[in-house]
């Protein structure tokens, strides 16, 4: 653990605040292991629903911590982020990204792992790995070719040029921009109405998401089977009896 990632639970949400301003939340070794206990904490505790991550002060992140991704460089330490990205990448719950200001190398390649991203409209997503004489991390060089096209990827790859916060929402890396002074009120909102949902159809529905079969035929089978199993499910159960009951639906009891 450390304190430069703060932890706080509310309505289901865990909040994971990089908490490091004075170094523009600039990761450590101790700030990804905490980042990867948090993710294991939300999928193990069945009253936490959704992860919130962000960042305090006017950056996301600024990527990895220059002093500390030097010493790793010189020894044959395993790498800082290499016990986060399998944590990331397989997390079952959903995890929700507000991104205030700059995010910069992994502050970018993580998002692809976020499952929405709220972004301010200071916001602004940067990866200039080829001009560090680095590649790109986090299967960042297949995840955005696949979501922007390969031209432009490539122009944020290969050459390293920004993608502010508009035309990320353009170009579909963003669901949502917003001020800068609503972002939190904006992202609480949207984790407080995820986790008001049932909690097992909205972890299959992320699992057939990420890891489904990539064929069509293997992808229609994989759904009708979970289709037909969430069919006698409890929540499908209380679902339809709210419907009729014409009442709100309460997931509140399952996990």
């Amino acid at each position: 653990m450390t304190e430069n990632v703060v932890l706080t639970r509310s309505d289901g949400v865990l909040e994971i605040r990089l908490n490091r301003p004075e170094k523009k939340n600039a990761l450590t070794r101790a700030m990804y292991d905490t980042m990867a206990e948090a993710f294991g904490q939300v999928d193990a505790d069945p009253t936490l629903r959704v992860a919130l991550l962000t960042g305090t002060g006017d950056t996301f992140t600024s990527g990895n911590d220059i002093a500390d991704f030097q010493v790793r460089a010189t020894s044959n330490r395993e790498g800082a982020a290499s016990r986060f990205l399998p944590a990331l990448s397989s997390m079952e719950k959903p995890l929700i990204a507000a991104v205030n200001g700059a995010a910069i190398g992994v502050g970018t390649t993580m998002l692809m792992h976020c499952d929405l991203i709220i972004a301010a409209s200071s916001a602004r997503f940067v990866m200039p790995f080829t001009g560090l004489g680095l590649v790109p991390e986090a299967a960042s060089s297949l995840l955005f070719p696949r979501l922007l096209g390969h031209q432009r990827a490539s122009a944020m790859l290969l050459l390293g040029e920004p993608l502010e916060a508009a035309t990320a929402h353009a170009w579909g890396f963003v669901n949502r921009v917003v001020d800068d002074v609503a972002l939190m009120e904006t992202a609480h909102a949207v984790a407080r109405r995820l986790a008001s949902l049932p909690p097992q159809a909205v972890r299959l529905t992320k699992r057939l998401m990420r890891h489904g079969a990539d064929d069509v035929s293997g992808r229609i089978e994989e759904e009708l089977a979970l289709f037909r199993e969430r069919l006698a499910s409890p929540e499908a159960a209380e679902a339809f009896r709210a419907f009729m009951e014409k009442r709100k639906p309460d997931f509140s009891r399952f996990s």
